[in-house]
């Protein structure tokens, strides 16, 4: 179906995200792994935090709850107002197709395809013509200082380009939220200061929302709104 609106004006300003008491439960070797448990958090329209805490405290099944990759085993999450766990499995992939960006340490970028195509692949999946995904695609490109790597292939990149070409990916259908699971992990210290300052600046102007992921506080504290985590619980002082 197509989306005439990509391009639409300013987000309404309100609540995107709200978790209320939000709980995963897995079974590992007939045993309960509680790896989120009953967590209430709200995230505004346009909001950029970090979720911060080690490796085993729960952020990652976080970040795959609110991305609608998981379904919590107990509680409510609304994005956008919407009750997500009244929605098919279609539904769900249909709304995080629309309204949520994923960047991943691993770019995840289809080595066959040019750095146009990685971008555009999403576009087309979800019903923009050739001609509108290839301008949306070249555009986002362009905002991460890409247009003369179009035509690249992954192995022809660096790895700050290719987190680039990823960025560009999850902005280009411009999403109501992006989510970014340790995005600067694998780059070095001076190429992950200048994603970091990317991933701001495209969210500013998309008028999304940021959400990161990450076990480094130095990180952490260069966002508006930290939030520790800890356990599968986070800090209440800061949901």
């Amino acid at each position: 179906m197509t989306e005439p609106d990509i391009h639409g004006g300013a987000r309404v300003a309100g609540l995107l995200i709200e978790l209320e008491q939000v709980a995963r439960t897995f079974q590992v070797a007939g045993e309960d792994v509680r790896a989120v448990r009953g967590i209430d958090l709200r995230v505004r329209v346009g909001e950029a935090l970090a979720i911060v805490g080690p490796s085993g405290s729960g952020k990652s099944t976080m970040m795959n709850l609110i991305g609608l990759l998981d379904t919590p085993s107990a509680g409510h999450y609304r994005l956008a107002g919407v009750d997500t766990q009244a929605l098919s499995s279609q539904e769900k992939a249909r709304l995080r197709n629309r309204d949520i960006g994923f960047v991943f340490q691993q770019c995840h970028l289809l080595p066959s395809l040019s750095a146009q195509q990685n971008v555009q692949m999403p576009l087309l999946y979800r019903g923009l013509t050739p001609r509108a995904s290839l301008d949306a695609a070249r555009a986002a490109l362009a905002a991460v200082g890409l247009e003369h790597r179009l035509s690249h292939r992954p192995s022809e990149l660096s790895g700050g380009e290719k987190q680039r070409v990823a960025i560009a990916r999850a902005v280009a259908g411009r999403p109501r939220l992006l989510l970014a699971d340790e995005p600067t992990g694998a780059l070095d210290s001076a190429t992950g200061a200048r994603v970091l300052d990317l991933l701001r600046e495209v969210t500013t102007a998309n008028g999304a929302a940021l959400l990161m992921i990450t076990h480094d506080m130095g990180i952490a504290r260069q966002l508006p709104r930290q939030i520790t985590m800890h356990d599968g619980c986070i800090n209440p002082l800061h949901a």
